[in-house]
């Protein structure tokens, strides 16, 4: 059996070496339209700030050591014009010579990723304004930075990928500005979780234009002038667009699959098209976000890798492995903060009609009495009807990971406030609490569904009338003094 694989890097390239363990003798030619066909794609940003010094260090797999290793074709720099699904074969252009020729499959996959959104504006196409996809991107980018030694610099979109090459550019010495067209930064988040991350921008010293696009870019000759819609400008030079992906469907559209109402291609749980011999992996589908049982765009990595291996064992053994869609576990490091997100906020769960609970806990890295313990602040999200896991969010310094994937396995297993309350973690000073943040988080989600807490939101707080209660703040007087609630009666507990 021949099979055919359209894109490396997570996907396509995790495919082809499960195909090669599962199969000895089944041909797999794989075909990448760069030059590199595994790379650290989500490294990208730090090699452009420094952090990783070694630009090799990037480079999973060489085409060399693929081909060798795995017995597989991989052909680079090799761009698929067309599918014709009727005759089972790809138009191919060598873009190094220009040569087009056709070759055949009995199974395709197809890996072709998501490309980053491009401002559509009067100077948008001015040779100073990047976006960042991939190897040659990165390239680009960090040589600019070389040779012209920029001094300000604006970030257009707020989110992950965006704000890390917020700090990426600051660590270089760049003054940078964001621009966002939403009411906060990181959409994962909700505003309360956002604001946290916007301080810590704004301590050091990046200003975040919220509500507000770029309408024009001005060449003022050795500097950009964006001109936004408020009437406010920023000058730079360098500007970094980071406003979203769209699925790359163009090849997917070509062979007459079906695509879903997100814009990716439409896969059943086996991650097969609507043609038996295409299957699809990666940026480039929709997947099922089974917290809110809808099908939608996830453009991570870890999934991407793990549909890799799914696919392989289908087309090797017929329908055999089942993917179970993502709830999108995400995290970033900004400056000193770790910030992470899984499942679903609550701005997505009021559009989907879902009823539900927040919680917020103010946990530590370790038990407080050893030294080192620091902050975070973790945000629980559950049903109202039975206390099911819908999402959680963390911000705080040290030991998110740990807290965000126990939060995470829960909310896949479809877990509740009940079960979270018998997690066992390990526990010693150094590491965590006798009493978990995410126990904590269970006993509270508890409280609150079982009606022994009520709680008032920042939101419901604005709107209430205040004559009608009193409040209290049982911090220290330090605390108190550092910030307060307007008219709140300091009582230090």
């Amino acid at each position: 059996m021949k099979t055919v694989i359209i894109g490396g890097v997570a996907g396509g390239a995790t495919a082809a070496a499960r195909l090669r363990r599962l199969d000895e003798q089944g041909e797999i030619v794989l075909f990448e339209r760069g030059g590199y066909i595994s790379y650290a794609n989500c490294g990208l940003p730090y090699y452009i700030g420094g952090v990783i010094s070694d630009r090799e260090r990037l480079f999973l797999q060489t085409v060399e050591g693929f081909s060798s290793k795995y017995a597989v074709d991989a052909r680079v720099y090799s761009e698929v014009q067309s599918i014709d699904s009727q005759n089972k074969t790809v138009l191919v252009k060598n873009l190094k010579t220009g040569e087009e020729y056709v070759e055949s499959y009995d199974k395709l996959i197809l890996s072709t990723g998501a490309s980053p959104r491009k401002l559509k504006v009067e100077g948008s196409d001015d040779r100073r304004i990047f976006t960042l996809r991939d190897v040659a991107d990165t390239d680009y980018i960090k040589n600019y930075i070389n040779e012209h030694k920029p001094k300000r610099a604006v970030v257009v979109g707020a989110g992950f990928i965006g704000l890390e090459m917020v700090e990426s550019l600051h660590g270089l010495g760049v003054e940078v500005d964001v621009v966002q067209r939403e009411d906060q930064i990181m959409l994962p988040l909700d505003i309360p979780m956002a604001q946290l991350v916007q301080r810590t921008l704004s301590e050091n010293q990046v200003e975040v234009y919220l509500e507000d696009e770029v309408s024009r870019f001005e060449d003022l000759g050795t500097t950009l002038k964006l001109h936004l819609n408020s009437g406010k400008s920023l000058t730079a030079d360098l500007v970094i667009v980071s406003i979203g992906v769209q699925p790359e469907t163009s090849l997917a559209e070509s062979a007459g699959l079906t695509l879903g109402e997100r814009g990716g291609i439409q896969v059943d749980e086996y991650l097969q098209t609507s043609n038996e011999d295409i299957y699809a992996v990666g940026d480039v589908i929709e997947v099922l976000n089974p917290v809110i049982n809808q099908y939608t765009l996830i453009p991570l990595a870890g999934p991407a890798n793990k549909q890799g291996r799914i696919v392989a064992d289908n087309v090797v053994f017929g329908k055999k492995s089942t993917y179970k869609g993502s709830i999108g576990t995400s995290i970033a490091k900004i400056f000193d903060v770790t910030v992470a997100a899984a499942g679903a906020n609550s701005k997505l769960l009021k559009m989907c009609g879902i009823d539900h609970y927040e919680s917020y806990i103010h946990g530590n890295s370790n038990a407080t009495y050893y030294p080192g313990a620091l902050p975070f602040t973790l945000k629980t999200i559950f049903s109202k009807a039975d206390g099911k896991l819908l999402g959680a969010q963390i911000v705080g310094y040290e030991g998110v990971t740990g807290v965000i994937d126990l939060m995470a396995e829960a909310i896949r297993r479809g877990d509740t406030v009940y079960d979270i309350q018998e997690v066992e973690h390990a526990y010693a000073p150094p590491f965590a609490s006798a009493k978990h943040t995410v126990n904590i988080a269970g006993y509270v989600g508890q409280n609150v569904l079982e009606g022994i807490l009520k709680t008032m939101h920042w939101d419901e707080f604005l709107k209430a009338d205040k004559s009608q209660f009193v409040v209290i703040d049982v911090r220290s007087e330090q605390e108190y003094g550092m910030g307060h609630i307007e008219g709140a009666l300091n009582i230090p507990v």
